[in-house]
């Protein structure tokens, strides 16, 4: 299998989805977007995961290659591509599936718990989780309204709207449960701006006092990912 992901920003990768397709010698490449890499071709990836970034879907004056990154995506849901997107990513994915994107009523950073619809604790996708996970967030907008045929998955007590599924194969998650150590201490380095003390919004140690709540993530995030490979192979998506 050939995994390719977009980036944008050094200090966002994609942590333990990396480690997983090591693990299965799968094929991995990049487009970096903050050094305008170019973009692959549809026919050199099957898997293509979006990550996170501190940048809006909107902000396209100030991120030119934002309109380019929507046309690829597109192009890439059109080819029926399994697609994960990851916070920005997701949110991206919203927006080009014909959601909405807009600021959330409250940011939520931390380690803070979602629940999950019972429809999707019924899939094998997700059915290892526990009905109220408590997953890494990092966000302050979020896709307000999806379009019809993308089904929510998720939500929090501060956040409608915490993953969805698109057409079977394409994932929109808001939370982060790729993220390693060394990716969360990046993030209160290069963004420690935006934790303003707040209902839903913990401080830096917060974030970085739970070494299990990361393993558990990560675990997740790696049973998620073989369970869907496994379906990808039968040609169940």
């Amino acid at each position: 299998m050939r995994l390719h992901y977009l980036q944008h920003v050094p200090f966002e990768n994609p942590g333990s989805i990396l480690t997983w397709a090591k693990e299965n010698k799968y094929i991995v490449t990049d487009t970096q977007l903050y050094k305008n890499d170019p973009f692959p071709q549809q026919q050199d990836f099957d898997w293509l995961v979006i990550m996170g970034g501190p940048m809006n879907i909107y902000e396209e004056e100030k991120y030119p290659w934002l309109a380019d990154e929507k046309r690829f995506i597109r192009e890439a849901i059109t080819s029926g591509k399994v697609i994960i997107g990851l916070c920005l990513g997701g949110q991206l994915i919203a927006d080009c599936v014909g959601g909405k994107v807009t600021q959330n009523a409250y940011k939520e950073i931390g380690w803070l718990p979602i629940q999950l619809s019972e429809k999707a604790r019924l899939s094998p996708l997700f059915s290892f989780l526990p009905e109220q996970p408590v997953v890494f967030q990092w966000h302050g907008d979020t896709f307000s309204v999806l379009p019809e045929d993308a089904e929510c998955i998720a939500q929090s007590q501060a956040c409608r709207h915490q993953a969805f599924i698109y057409k079977k194969r394409v994932f929109g998650f808001q939370y982060h449960m790729e993220n390693t150590r060394d990716i969360i201490e990046s993030l209160v380095e290069n963004c420690k701006e935006e934790m303003v003390p707040d209902l839903y919004v913990q401080t830096p140690e917060e974030l970085l006092a739970y070494p299990e709540y990361i393993e558990q993530n990560n675990k997740w995030m790696k049973l998620f990912l073989t369970q869907l490979e496994k379906m990808y192979s039968k040609g169940e998506l």
